[in-house]
């Protein structure tokens, strides 16, 4: 049986920083450094959340889980029964994944068993040692997204029909996962087809009935798969509902609402605040960083009704006409690569290519043009 290894603080600073330069997927950042993706994700969050405490001065930023907890949960793990109802509920605070960085094989006092039991955490979970996503799950995920854009209606029963008849041999549960990690949610009338994460306040859809008529009064965005030769990326795009313009854009290798974010501050700076925002129901538009940027500068919140296939429809409308016009000719090998690229193809998108809702003029000629038309009669008025 292979060795379990103990990280060390600079080991996972220097995985945490390849995550955040996102030049490689998760997947290969797993596969190269022989640990779990789950914990290259915690790792990077951990870095970004703490990198604004090595400017600040005076008295130290709280974090939700001190360091001074940790340790002295780490030093009681060696007492007697006494201690063990008191360490069993302090460790409920903590991560599935920190509890297990805290286990020592070779501990004088308890077995490895004894502290998975203090630690409440299974033994057998300490001992699996998890792979990324194999050569063939990232097959399937390439055929599924190609699907999906072509029948956005098919869900994991239908999906799992049509890769069977393709000559695939796969089950629903093997789709579900697949689907779920790649964010794809049917668009028929369904319950829970998003749900945002627990404890988020999710608000009203404002577009029934509102008619659009003129730049930066409503914009959209969503987040999509990026196919890479190894591995996957995740695009963020905000658009303006009137024009179609890509107002920003970001990628990132994991899912934090990070990226998001700064994809909506690029934008605000850039455009100014909308009246209005629509997303749909996920974890990071309902995040308290997304709502308290929008309400910070005045702008109205409203998100898609479950079960919606028409909602946020412009927007789904990019992502099927950059995936096939872009990411599908191409086998990216890197973040650096994608970034290039997606970044060419939305200019182009914005300046040259023709929009139909225009009559073949460009997104951001229309935008560009409205903005001005619009001070002009404010002049006149």
């Amino acid at each position: 049986m292979r060795k379990r290894r103990n990280h060390d603080a600079g080991f996972k600073a220097r995985v945490a920083l390849e995550a955040v330069k996102g030049e490689r997927t998760v997947s290969e950042l797993a596969a190269d450094y022989g640990v779990h993706p789950t914990m290259i994700h915690q790792w990077k969050k951990a870095l970004l959340d703490g990198a604004a405490d090595i400017f600040e001065r005076g008295t130290k930023k709280t974090a939700e889980v001190d360091e001074d907890t940790v340790r002295s949960l780490h030093a009681k793990i060696g007492e007697l029964a006494v201690a063990n109802d008191f360490l069993s509920r302090k460790a409920q605070a903590l991560g599935r994944e920190m509890r297990r960085g805290m286990i020592e094989r070779n501990h004088p006092v308890l077995s490895v068993g004894a502290q998975c039991r203090l630690l409440s955490i299974s033994r057998s979970s300490f001992y699996y040692e998890p792979q990324g996503e194999a050569e063939m799950n990232l097959a399937l995920m390439l055929l599924i997204d190609k699907q999906f854009l072509e029948t956005p209606f098919y869900g994991v029963q239908q999906m799992t029909w049509h890769l069977r008849n393709e000559g695939h041999a796969v089950n629903v549960k093997r789709i579900r996962r697949l689907m779920r990690l790649m964010c794809l949610m049917p668009i028929f009338q369904k319950p829970d087809t998003s749900r945002p994460a627990k404890g988020h306040k999710t608000y009203p859809y404002l577009l029934g009935g509102l008619r659009v008529e003129r730049p930066n009064q409503v914009w959209c965005a969503d987040i999509t798969y990026l196919p890479m030769r190894r591995g996957f990326l995740y695009l963020v795009a905000i658009m303006d509902w009137f024009t179609r313009k890509v107002l920003a854009w970001r990628i990132s290798n994991t899912l934090e609402a990070d990226f998001c974010v700064e994809a909506l501050n690029e934008a605000i700076h850039r455009f100014g605040p909308p009246e209005i925002m629509n997303t749909d129901q996920g974890s990071q538009f309902t995040s308290f960083a997304w709502t308290d940027r929008l309400k910070r500068v005045g702008t109205r919140i409203s998100m898609d009704g479950k079960g919606r296939c028409l909602d946020n429809i412009f927007i789904e409308r990019l992502w099927r006409s950059l995936k096939y016009e872009c990411v599908y000719l191409h086998a990216w090998e890197t973040g650096s690569q994608a970034k290039a690229g997606v970044g060419r193809w939305i200019t182009f998108y914005n300046y040259q290519r023709p929009h139909a809702a225009h009559g073949g003029q460009p997104p951001a000629v229309v935008y560009f043009n409205s903005i001005e038309t619009d001070q002009q009669a404010r002049r006149v008025a």
